[in-house]
């Protein structure tokens, strides 16, 4: 099975590249928006480490939002608590898959909490600032502070750019998306 890891910035386009391979997708975030939504024992944990924002289950996002802008210290818990259940939904995923020829990893921290495999193939997605700005400023729930925070805890975008084997400059467009992807699975058939 050949593994496809997708990095890049916040709002660069990571999933959307993901999802056109056209190959099984492991969407961490979308994991983590399931969690929150249906495991109650991510609500008890985070509950019993951040007692003063989790209130309810499901876990609201405006709650982890609040947590994570009133202290730096609460992202830091609670990626350790959901961390653990999505390397388990990783590893469910890959196991589901084994016999897929090829697999793509949509997660944002896969460098930073060592996910990947020396194997990997590393794809990083460039895109201009100005353009992830504007996009993620499109979005109904962006927090110019939550995104720093989040960037905070990311390995640099350099460092990562070096890590992959290939660069996709993103200009937000399907044609160069799909262009870059089958040059990309040229490569490594």
């Amino acid at each position: 099975m050949i593994r496809i890891g997708i990095l890049g910035d916040i709002g660069s386009g990571k999933s959307y590249l993901a999802k056109n391979f056209g190959y099984p997708v492991f969407n961490a975030d979308l994991e983590v928006s399931k969690l929150y939504k249906k495991n109650r024992k991510i609500f008890i944990r985070l509950n019993k480490k951040i007692p003063k924002y989790i209130h309810s289950f499901p876990v609201n996002k405006n709650e982890i939002s609040e947590a994570i802008l009133a202290n730096k210290s609460n992202l830091h818990k609670i990626v350790k608590i959901v961390h653990i259940e999505i390397r388990k939904k990783m590893n469910l995923f890959l196991r589901k898959n084994k016999n897929k020829r090829i697999i793509i990893l949509d997660i944002p921290l896969l460098l930073e909490n060592k996910i990947n495999n020396k194997k990997d193939i590393l794809v990083f997605v460039d895109s201009k600032k100005s353009d992830i700005y504007k996009r993620l400023k499109s979005r109904n729930n962006f927090n110019k502070e939550l995104y720093k925070k989040f960037k905070n805890i990311q390995l640099s975008l350099s460092y990562k750019k070096k890590k992959s084997k290939f660069v996709f400059k993103n200009d937000f467009t399907n044609k160069s998306a799909k262009k870059a992807i089958k040059d990309i699975l040229n490569q490594i058939k």
